[in-house]
C-alpha cells in the first residue's frame, strides 16, 4: 500500500532540483564569462607607455619639415672642360686643406697657358719698345727746340745790332727790316716747335696708357688662366669629409659641373620648409624647437627665403648646440616654429600620431584594469606637448604607444 509523500519531502526534493539547476546555470555563466574574458583583446601593461594628463604651459608652434645638414659644405666644380684621369680620394674620406682629390686632363689648357705666356712676353717687349721710341722722339724734338731757341737768340742779337747801326747812320733800313723778319720768323718757328712738342707728349702719353691698359688686361686674363690651371689641380679647399666625388675615370666634365663636395660633419644646422600661410610669422631670429627621432633640441631661424614654391617657403635654422651626438647629415626632423604661449592648459605628451587640430581615438586607462577607446579633441601643439580641448580630464592616463595593431578595439584588457 502506497504511502502519501509528505509536503516537507516534496519541498526538500524541489529545493534539491532547483539547487542543481542553479549550480549548472552558475557554472555555465562562469564558463561563458571565462570564455569572453580570455577571448577579449589583452596586452601586457609593462609593454605600453602611458602619459598622465596634466595641466601646464605649451609653447604653441607651427610644424615644419626639416633636414639636418652640415653648417659648412663646399661644392667643388670643374673649372674647365676636361676629363677625369685619376681619382685619389673616395667618398667618405677625411681630407685636410690641400689634399689632392682628383686629376683632370690639362694638356690643352697647359698648351693654351704657355701660348699666353709667350704672348705676354711679346706684349711686354712691345710696351718697352714704345716707351723707348717715345723717349727718342721727344728727345729729338726737345733738342730741335733748344737749337731753335739758340738760333732765335742769335737772330735777336743781329736784329738789335742792325737797329743800333741804323741809329748811328752806319746801317740801312733794308738790313734792319731783313733782320727783323728773320727774328720774327725764328720766333714763330720756336713757338711751333714747342706746341708740337706739347701735343706730341699728350699723344704719346695717351698711346702709352692705352698700351699699358691693354697689357694690364692681358696680365689679368693670364692670371685668371693661371688660377684656372691651378684650380684644375683638384684639391681640398678646407678640412672635412668628402661626401661626394665623381669617380668615373675617363668621364667628361664640363666647366662648372659638380665633381666633389666637402662637408664638416662635426657641426650641423637644419634646412626646413613650411606652408606659406605662415610666411608673415617666419622671421630671422625666431625661436624653434626641433624633434629628431626621440630627441629634442632648440635653435634660431637664421635666414628665410620669401619666395613660395609649391605652396612652401624655406628657411634655415642655426642650432643652439650644433655638435649634439644625435645629429647626422640627412636626418629628417620636425621643426616646431614657436608662435605663441598657452598657459595652464590641459595637455598630453607630444605623440607621433598627431597631425594637427582635430578629433583622435585614444586609449584611456580605466580603474578596472582595462583600456577604453575614447574620442579626444586635440588642439595646438608645441615641441613637447599637445593641448587637449575635450575628452580627457587631468590625472587620467592615456596610451602613447602605437596601438594600430588592435584595429580600433573598443576595450582592451591589461595583463600584469
Amino acid at each position: 500500500m502506497d504511502r502519501k509523500i509528505s509536503k516537507e519531502t516534496k519541498d526538500r526534493e524541489l529545493r534539491k532540483r532547483i539547487g542543481k539547476y542553479a549550480a549548472a546555470a552558475i557554472i555555465l555563466c562562469a564558463a561563458i564569462a571565462a570564455i569572453i574574458y580570455f577571448q577579449q583583446e589583452s596586452v601586457k601593461e609593462e609593454k605600453l607607455e602611458f602619459y598622465t594628463v596634466d595641466r601646464g604651459d605649451i609653447e604653441i608652434s607651427a610644424l615644419a619639415n626639416g633636414t639636418v645638414v652640415p653648417i659648412f659644405e663646399q661644392i667643388i666644380n670643374s673649372p674647365i672642360n676636361s676629363r677625369i684621369i685619376e681619382v685619389y680620394c673616395q667618398q667618405g674620406s677625411e681630407v685636410i686643406t690641400g689634399t689632392p682629390i682628383m686629376k683632370l686632363d690639362l694638356q690643352s689648357t697647359e698648351s693654351e697657358y704657355r701660348k699666353l705666356l709667350d704672348e705676354e712676353k711679346m706684349r711686354r717687349y712691345q710696351l718697352e719698345q714704345l716707351k723707348a721710341n717715345n723717349e727718342t722722339s721727344l728727345g729729338d724734338m726737345a733738342m730741335k727746340i733748344e737749337v731753335s731757341r739758340m738760333r732765335l737768340a742769335q737772330l735777336e742779337a743781329e736784329y738789335m745790332n742792325e737797329r743800333y747801326l741804323d741809329s748811328i747812320g752806319s746801317g740801312t733800313t733794308e738790313k734792319v727790316r731783313q733782320a727783323e723778319l728773320a727774328y720774327r720768323t725764328g720766333k714763330l718757328e720756336l713757338e711751333q716747335y714747342r706746341k708740337q712738342y706739347g701735343n706730341a707728349i699728350q699723344t704719346k702719353n695717351a698711346d702709352l696708357k692705352i698700351k699699358e691698359l691693354e697689357y694690364g688686361i692681358f696680365k689679368r686674363n693670364l692670371s685668371l688662366m693661371e688660377r684656372t690651371l691651378d684650380d684644375a689641380q683638384i684639391k681640398a679647399p678646407a678640412k672635412g669629409i668628402l661626401t661626394f666625388v665623381n669617380n668615373q675615370i675617363g668621364g667628361q666634365v664640363t666647366s662648372g659641373s659638380h665633381i666633389a663636395t666637402i662637408s664638416d660633419l662635426g657641426s650641423f644646422m637644419a634646412d626646413a620648409t613650411i606652408t606659406d600661410t605662415y610666411a608673415a610669422q617666419i622671421k630671422p631670429g625666431g625661436k624653434v624647437n626641433i624633434r629628431i627621432g626621440g630627441n629634442f633640441t632648440s635653435g634660431t631661424i637664421n635666414s628665410v627665403n620669401p619666395l613660395s614654391k609649391n605652396g612652401l617657403i624655406s628657411f634655415t635654422v642655426m642650432l643652439d648646440n650644433p655638435k649634439e651626438q644625435c645629429l647626422r647629415s640627412g636626418l629628417e626632423c620636425t621643426v616646431h616654429v614657436i608662435l605663441s604661449r598657452a598657459e595652464n592648459v590641459l595637455r598630453i605628451k607630444y605623440c607621433p600620431f598627431y597631425v594637427g587640430k582635430g578629433d583622435y581615438n585614444l586609449y584611456v586607462k580605466t580603474g578596472d584594469g582595462k583600456l577604453e577607446l575614447r574620442k579626444v579633441s586635440l588642439g595646438n601643439s608645441g615641441a613637447g606637448h599637445i593641448e587637449v580641448f575635450g575628452g580627457l580630464d587631468a590625472g587620467e592616463e592615456i596610451v602613447v604607444s602605437d596601438m594600430a595593431r588592435f584595429n580600433g578595439e573598443k576595450s582592451i584588457r591589461l595583463k600584469n
